[in-house]
């Protein structure tokens, strides 16, 4: 998870004048940099954030533009690579940008990419039938943030470089050396500004491989290549990951379900073109009980969906009904299945090319192109009817599923219906173990989830009662990852959150009428702590997801360590804090350190003072970085699914950086 950004309404108009006037190329000049002054001023505006998630943006940016060659055929092999000194170098074997003076500028069209917002081959003019980079802003936004930015590109024989520091032409475009006569390509190399990106500067590889497979993914038989050149005493030799999947979306999602097990082995493939919209569909369904299915709009993820995602869910609710009412696996006076019903334990993926997509905001969040809803209904409904005919076997498989899923969906909706009678006779009823704070402003509550009686004790009489509510939980929550959704409205704990939290789960969530803005899990610093946070973390992500999307939700955290000397008293919250503690008053006999394994070896002064005071207090909030959300999907499965391989291998993987486990 990456840091969720606040969305910035502010809005910066560049008037920015690019006609070709004679002898006045300084003035051009300037007027150009305006426009990449006012990124540099806002780059909120342009990538999301400054912290970790816009630094490795700026690859995505470059990356986006050799992809966009690689959909329009010219381009097969992407290479990315962090070098020893942290900047970036993005190499593929496209056209390469055109060097050639673009006459409305005045300009050479490269300096032209990287120095113009708004300027690039994807407005018309037959450069791109389909491209991600829908404003032309991403190449130069990754100049203007960079500390330097240098571009060689290979053409009709020739090498061409031009450097630019801060935004800033160094040298004009110019020949540096020759190649064969037949390659041609792009090679980018920036480096981040430090004075921009004050949070990091530091590329992390894993963050770019997620999102680098999934391009992979997305586009047929491109080969992407991701290299990290850092050499250290934790890594001593270059490592290197290739990404080349020849059936693409297909690949996906079985990808996607390693961690599950398919009901079926075949991964169904859909694939065809309408109303000038080429449509990808793939889907497979899996004994979960939670539905995974992404969309995507010229390979950009669209989180929010829109008209494609309506498109598939309308085939498939249609088709699956028609299916089973025409052999009889519905009887005649059986409700229709619901698409919910259908889609428990989907994976899918939904993939659109079009030429001119339309989304709805800023973000490219949600896809609003009516003509993509039809082409993608018409599409999967046509293909999807014919597979079923032809495979009966699955057809059933996939019936009967969903035909369970009514069933427990109908008593989950009794259990619900009951609780809201109970709430209606009785009134406001909040869980007995809840202790509410008096302020009924949302905006200033938070509500602690405590580990255990004896911490909620503590946390009750510490607590500022005006504001901080506290709900104790008695062991382990339910796995809602191993449960339907009547198993859940049956558990008392999730119950007792639900109703605590006020907004429902599900399709009845409504963060309106959410009644704490903060959402603490308090839980102990060890391994049994850290496997209830993340059973809580499941159930909110796979039922409430929204709190997370919209910053509500926290991990506090606890002190590992208390040392105590001459009266005085410090807190630790790791062993390198520990360490630099020791440093500074000296390692002495009459040192008394604590290990804290509990929150319940704390009396209420000290867990007031070191975890739930909001002056001292550290809180760590929980983020979605939607980017990479299939990834987060699979982490969630491959850690509280029912497969113990795949689980096994994720903790090898990731064992080397976990610090202070405790076992």
């Amino acid at each position: 998870m990456s840091e969720l950004n606040e969305k910035i309404e502010e809005t910066v108009e560049d008037t920015l004048d690019i006609s070709p006037v004679e002898n006045e190329y300084g003035a051009d000049q300037i007027q150009i940099l305006e426009g990449l002054e006012a990124v540099r001023k806002r780059p909120g505006m342009y990538i999301g954030t400054t912290a970790s998630r816009g630094l490795h943006h700026l690859v995505y940016e470059i990356v986006d533009n050799s992809v966009d060659e690689a959909l329009a055929g010219y381009c097969n092999t992407i290479t990315v690579t962090i070098n020893p000194d942290n900047s970036v170098t993005v190499v593929d074997n496209g056209r390469g940008i055109p060097v050639g003076i673009n006459h409305k500028a005045g300009l050479p069209a490269v300096e032209v990419v990287f120095t113009v917002l708004h300027a690039g081959g994807k407005f018309g003019g037959g450069g791109y039938k389909v491209s991600g980079g829908l404003h032309g802003v991403g190449a130069s936004v990754v100049n203007a943030l960079s500390d330097w930015l240098e571009v060689e590109i290979c053409t009709d024989g020739k090498i061409y470089k031009q450097r630019y520091e801060r935004g800033h032409v160094c040298y004009p475009l110019k020949v540096v050396g020759e190649c064969e006569k037949e390659k041609t390509g792009t090679k980018v190399t920036f480096k981040p500004d430090a004075t921009i990106f004050t949070e990091t500067t530091v590329y992390e590889f894993d963050v770019l491989k997620q999102r680098l497979r999934e391009m992979a993914f997305l586009t047929k038989a491109l080969r992407i290549v991701l290299r990290d050149e850092r050499i250290s005493e934790e890594m001593p030799e270059p490592k290197e990951r290739e990404f080349y999947y020849e059936g693409g979306i297909k690949e996906f999602v079985k990808y996607l379900n390693k961690s599950k097990t398919p009901l079926y082995e075949d991964v169904l493939y859909f694939e065809g073109k309408r109303n000038n919209v080429y449509v990808e569909v793939s889907m497979q369904h899996n004994d979960s009980f939670n539905e995974s299915a992404f969309s995507f709009v010229n390979n950009i993820n669209t989180p929010e969906g829109g008209t494609h995602l309506v498109g598939f869910r309308n085939a498939l609710t249609k088709t699956f009904n028609d299916y089973a009412r025409k052999f009889k696996l519905l009887k005649d006076n059986e409700p229709n299945l619901t698409g919910e019903d259908i889609r428990e334990g989907l994976t899918a993926i939904i993939s659109v090319k079009i030429e001119d997509p339309q989304f709805e905001g800023q973000t490219k969040q949600k896809l609003g192109n009516s003509e993509a809803r039809a082409a993608v209904d018409g599409i999967v409904s046509e293909q999807l009817t014919y597979f079923l005919e032809q495979n009966p076997t699955i057809a059933k498989s996939i019936c009967e599923k969903s035909i369970l899923a009514q069933r427990a969906r109908d008593a989950a909706r009794k259990a619900r219906d009951l609780t809201r009678r109970k709430t209606a006779l009785e009134g406001a009823a909040l869980p007995g173990k809840l202790a509410d704070c008096s302020d009924k402003d949302p905006k200033n509550c938070e509500i602690y989830i405590v580990e255990g009686d004896s911490a909620g004790g503590s946390a009750k009489t510490a607590r500022s009662r005006a504001t901080q509510a506290i709900l104790p939980l008695r062991g382990k929550i339910l796995n809602v990852e191993k449960a339907r959704l009547d198993k859940i409205y049956a558990n008392a704990e999730i119950k007792a959150m639900i109703t605590a939290f006020g907004t429902g789960i599900h399709d009845d969530f409504d963060i309106e009428k959410l009644r704490y803005h903060k959402i603490i899990l308090m839980t102990d610093a060890d391994v049994d702590g850290a496997h209830i946070a993340t059973l809580l973390l499941t159930f909110i992500y796979r039922f409430m997801p929204e709190l997370i999307k919209q910053g509500h939700v926290y991990l506090a955290m606890p002190p590992l360590y208390k040392l105590e000397k001459n009266k005085k008293v410090w807190y630790a919250y790791s062993d390198e804090e520990l360490d630099n503690i020791l440093k500074e008053v000296g390692r002495d006999q009459n040192n008394r350190i604590q290990r804290y394994k509990g929150l319940g070896e704390m009396d209420a002064e000290q867990l007031w003072e070191t975890t739930m005071d909001p002056e001292r207090r550290i809180l760590k909030r929980v983020i979605i970085d939607e980017e990479a959300e299939s990834e987060l999907d699979l982490t969630f499965t491959t850690l509280m699914g029912d497969k113990v391989e795949p689980r096994r291998e994720f903790i090898e993987e990731n064992a080397k950086f976990v610090k202070n486990l405790d076992i």
